[in-house]
């Protein structure tokens, strides 16, 4: 039964599309919609079997749930995943076919940018829908034109998170010669690592594709890694920038890193495994907190708010990351507890403001 799935969740809704002409096979879950409409990216990935392709969209439509509460955002929590290889399967009839798909649902969930996914093919999604955002032309946070693209604004949020994380560890935030593996330098973790470069960092990294492995040896002085040893590096830091559920019973006993800290969504495997992080003494910046950057740009961008806005809100994240690590430090509980709690928090806040009833929500990516 699909209501008792390990990560069902109380979703408000789950829906399934099969277009047999385009091949598209599709799902979209909305979590929570009490703060506003479900906002999150559309994922095409070759998922190995169906169960795997809903497991995911089901625990990455819940952490937007609670990635817009922590960021203070009037947004739900959404998400919708393709079936298929973006690199073989992507068509624009396909992505036409979704399009339909995500109009069905009348608003209720707007899609943006995700892994496989890219400005260009939201923009065919909408030429079937007004439901799709992160596509407009506009001034960037950072001076230089943007597409709508949500990954600069991302990279650049983890990136004042990852820094939030060094100075509560090590007591400065200053990135001169610290060590940092990246996995997958797509187009965040390459940012990422742009980010760290500039800042004195040296980097390790892996990706799945030759040709991003490559740019970042090339433009960054990375070193090359195989994806098996990028996780138990001798390094000060670990940022997981690609699939989530990587922190798990394997992983968590060979890390060498003291911070994890990275643009991937779900890290976790198991909610257990923020209290195996604490256990090892690993400083594990939530995914949830530190990755908000794109969804906070896809808000101004529907909101109107200027680069400036953008900015300072996104460099927040290092004020919530900071406070997430020292309240754990106070209380004792694992810093994805305290990021949990700090969510609900904000959306019963926001629920009570709005006279809506307070719900318990339950995050365990």
């Amino acid at each position: 039964m699909l209501f008792s799935h390990p990560e069902f969740d109380h979703h408000e809704h789950l829906s399934f599309f099969c277009d047999a002409e385009t091949g598209l096979k599709s799902i979209i879950a909305i979590h929570n919609t009490s703060r506003g409409p479900a906002l999150g990216g559309c994922r095409m990935y070759p998922y190995a079997t169906d169960e795997e392709a809903v497991r995911d969209v089901l625990r990455l439509s819940r952490g937007m749930t609670y990635k817009s509460a922590l960021a203070n955002l009037d947004l739900g929590g959404g998400k919708s995943v393709i079936i298929g290889d973006s690199r073989k399967h992507k068509t624009e009839a396909l992505l036409e076919a979704m399009g339909r798909h995500l109009e069905s649902l009348g608003g209720h969930y707007i899609a943006a940018e995700d892994s496989g996914t890219s400005v260009s093919d939201l923009k065919i999604m909408g030429r079937q829908t007004r439901h799709v955002a992160g596509i407009a032309s506009r001034p960037g946070f950072d001076g230089t034109p943007s597409n709508g693209d949500p990954s600069p604004v991302t990279a650049y949020g983890t990136f004042i998170g990852l820094k939030a994380a060094v100075k509560h560890r090590f007591g400065s935030s200053d990135l001169t010669g610290l060590k940092v593996a990246i996995q997958g330098v797509g187009n965040v973790g390459f940012r990422l690592a742009r980010h760290l470069k500039q800042a004195g960092a040296e980097l390790w990294v892996t990706d799945i594709h030759t040709d991003n492995l490559q740019r970042a040896v090339e433009e960054l002085g990375a070193t090359a890694v195989s994806s098996s040893d990028i996780l138990t590096l001798p390094v000060d830091v670990v940022a997981p920038c690609a699939m989530g559920a990587v922190l798990n019973d394997h992983s968590i006993p060979a890390l060498k890193a003291s911070i994890v800290a990275g643009a991937a969504n779900n890290l976790l495997d198991r909610p257990e495994h923020d209290e195996a992080l604490k256990h090892r003494g690993v400083l594990y910046a939530p995914d949830f907190a530190i990755n908000a950057g794109g969804i906070i740009d896809v808000f101004y961008e529907r909101t109107g708010g200027s680069p400036d806005n953008v900015r300072a809100h996104v460099e927040t994240i290092g004020d919530t990351l900071t406070e997430i690590f020292e309240r754990s430090e106070r209380t004792g509980l694992p810093t994805g507890t305290i990021a949990n709690e700090l969510a609900e928090e904000r959306f019963k806040k926001h629920a009570a403001g709005a006279g809506l009833a307070p719900q318990r929500l339950t995050c365990t990516g």
